[in-house]
């Protein structure tokens, strides 16, 4: 089994909402995540990830509507 990581997400719609996560081999999440909206993936909103200080290593932060 996976091991996988709570990660928040900062900004956007979803600012303040935390996702699960699964780490690769090297226990890193994915470089991305396209929060889905009510529209799918039309209207889903991309966070990137970047290293945070903290409860947790890392954090998606907002960079925009996927379309």
């Amino acid at each position: 089994m996976a091991s996988t990581a709570e990660i928040p997400l900062v900004g956007g719609a979803f600012d303040g909402e935390t996702i699960t996560v699964e780490l690769d081999p090297n226990g890193r999440p994915p470089l991305t995540h396209h929060h889905l909206g009510a529209a799918g993936l039309a209207g889903a909103e991309i966070y990137e990830l970047e290293s945070a200080e903290g409860e947790s290593a890392w954090r998606y932060c907002w960079r925009g509507p996927a379309t």
